[in-house]
């Protein structure tokens, strides 16, 4: 994992795309924003959607028999805390971001989803959602507001 010291503002974190260096990298900025005198529950909420975001590129983007590198970076700003996560994994379907809907919640308790409700806690979390698809690259970027 290699860390930007080029601005105190600024984080940029490169680590391999695998389940425990996803975790390394949420801890890390998590210990980095709490130094910086972010509060707690913007941090709760940087994890929550980041957490979302990588996991989603280890397992669709890279896929279980692949693995790449994620470049996550972040600005601190009065207002927000500005993210763009990269990857060289497959493109999202259909080359735009889920809607995020909830799954459906009625019926028996044995019958709930497990899953479905990433898309909807980052729609949730964070504002200015962008995605596109360049060179090979997915560029994710989003805000978590302060």
């Amino acid at each position: 994992m290699r860390e930007s010291d080029q601005n105190p503002k600024s984080l940029k974190l490169d680590f391999p795309s695998c389940e425990f260096e996803v975790r390394k990298a949420l801890k890390q900025l998590a210990c980095a924003l709490e130094e910086l005198g972010v509060g707690a529950d913007v941090i709760g909420s940087a994890e929550v959607v980041l957490g979302e975001v990588l996991n989603n590129i280890v397992e669709h983007a890279y896929g279980s028999s692949a693995q790449g590198r994620i470049v996550m970076t972040l600005m601190l700003r009065a207002a927000d805390l500005r993210f763009l996560v990269v990857d060289e994994g497959r493109a999202l379907p259909m080359k735009e971001l889920p809607h995020g809907t909830l799954p459906r919640l009625d019926g028996p308790l044995e019958g709930l989803p497990e899953g479905g409700f990433g898309w909807y806690l980052v729609r949730k979390l964070a504002t200015d959602l962008t995605y596109q698809r360049k060179a090979g690259h997915n560029e994710l970027g989003f805000s978590i507001l302060r």
